[in-house]
């Protein structure tokens, strides 16, 4: 099966008119989002005055993290004529429902994801390597953006996401690269008000530095965890990441093995599982052999690995449909779930390739940025 590729939609200006431009070329995606976030909200007993209420409750906490991010989803709700509630949805579906779930709510939208990066030295040309499946809902695969931001108060962005969100993954012009992975431990959704993870994610990818990028994932509180890589790739070769399990109030930080770095849904580091309980094995247990599957895969290949090399790894279907690229199957909630999207990226070089729907499809697109410098260099030859 043939999917089509996730369209390319180019924002600049103001943050009101890049959400304007962002909703009018994806009002049907972002439409689409909605429904059905919105429909698995409802049959668990969240209606969609509730849904309005948590919005607004949500919008303080936003602002006191950045202001313009409200203002870009109040010009995403204008572009695409969808109410802000469901914009927020789209940017916060699992705080929204956190206070009267907890951690339940965190097991309501439960993904997957498997990710790796390569450093320099273990790459065939010297240029890092970053990568990730995003398991998730099946429909995400005809609901996913790649949005390239220009900025003028910073790096332009080029990020993989879906229809009215702010950021997912991807990089920027300044060489950051941000892949996201779901954890869960049993210090989620327990108390006081945090910071949605999709506006962490796009303040990782303003940063004009690594240390700038870090700083956000230790300064910030969150309601539940998550697992974010950051790589910074230096155009022409060089570069450094790391791995951050995050629980809402404490981040551990995971150093690359010679070179290489593998995580899926779990807790490796052995400081955070002396400290945490990891409650998300039970939702994806399959996540304790993806991470092994792609580095056994990639492993061997140390000093020479490629994009194609983590692609072919990305497409390990071992134990299929709970393999590290899935087909659509059911949860065990009904939800169809798959790996919606796998992405590739040289941050250091601007460049990201993005497939949907992997298991059923091969075709790739790649995406384009100018890193930073390269333009003003061009200009002057």
């Amino acid at each position: 099966m043939d999917y089509a590729p996730f369209p390319l939609i180019d924002l600049s200006g103001t943050p009101h008119e890049r959400g304007r431009q962002h909703g009018q070329a994806a009002a049907d995606r972002i439409k689409r989002g909605i429904g059905m976030y919105a429909e698995s909200l409802v049959k668990s007993g969240v209606d969609w005055k509730e849904l309005e209420r948590r919005a607004q409750e949500m919008v303080p906490v936003v602002d006191a993290f950045d202001p313009t991010y409200v203002e870009e989803m109040k010009g995403i709700a204008e572009g695409s004529g969808q109410p802000f509630a469901g914009i927020m949805l789209m940017n916060a579906r699992t705080e929204m429902v956190s206070a009267a779930r907890k951690q339940q709510a965190a097991r309501h939208f439960p993904d997957g994801c498997t990710a790796a990066f390569a450093l320099p030295e273990a790459t065939a040309d010297g240029i890092l390597l970053h990568g990730q499946n995003w398991d998730w809902r099946a429909e995400c695969a005809e609901t996913g953006v790649v949005l390239r931001i220009r900025r003028e108060d910073g790096p332009d962005i080029l990020t993989f996401t879906e229809a009215g969100g702010l950021a997912r993954s991807g990089l920027n012009s300044a060489g950051i690269g941000l892949t996201a992975n779901a954890l869960e431990c049993d210090r989620d959704y327990a108390r006081g008000q945090g910071v949605p993870l999709p506006f962490i994610r796009r303040k990782v990818l303003e940063a004009t530095h690594l240390a700038l990028a870090v700083r956000t994932i230790f300064q910030t509180h969150r309601l539940g965890s998550n697992h974010m890589a950051i790589s910074h790739g230096v155009r022409g070769g060089g570069g450094e990441a790391f791995g951050f399990e995050c629980a809402p109030d404490e981040a551990f930080w995971v150093a690359a093995d010679r070179g290489l770095y593998v995580h899926a849904n779990h807790w490796i580091s052995e400081s955070a599982r002396a400290k945490v309980k990891d409650t998300g094995l039970a939702e994806t247990p399959d996540s304790i052999y993806r991470d092994k599957r792609v580095r056994d895969q990639l492993s061997p290949k140390r000093g020479k690995l490629t994009l194609e090399d983590f692609r072919q790894a990305f497409f390990d279907d071992y134990a299929t449909p709970y393999s590290v690229c899935r087909p659509p199957r059911p949860n065990n909630r009904g939800a169809l779930v798959a790996t919606s999207a796998m992405v590739l990226m040289r941050p250091g070089e601007g460049h990201l390739e993005a497939c949907p729907m992997p298991a059923l499809n091969r075709r790739f697109t790649t995406y384009s940025l100018t890193p930073d410098g390269v333009a003003q260099k061009q200009a002057a030859e």
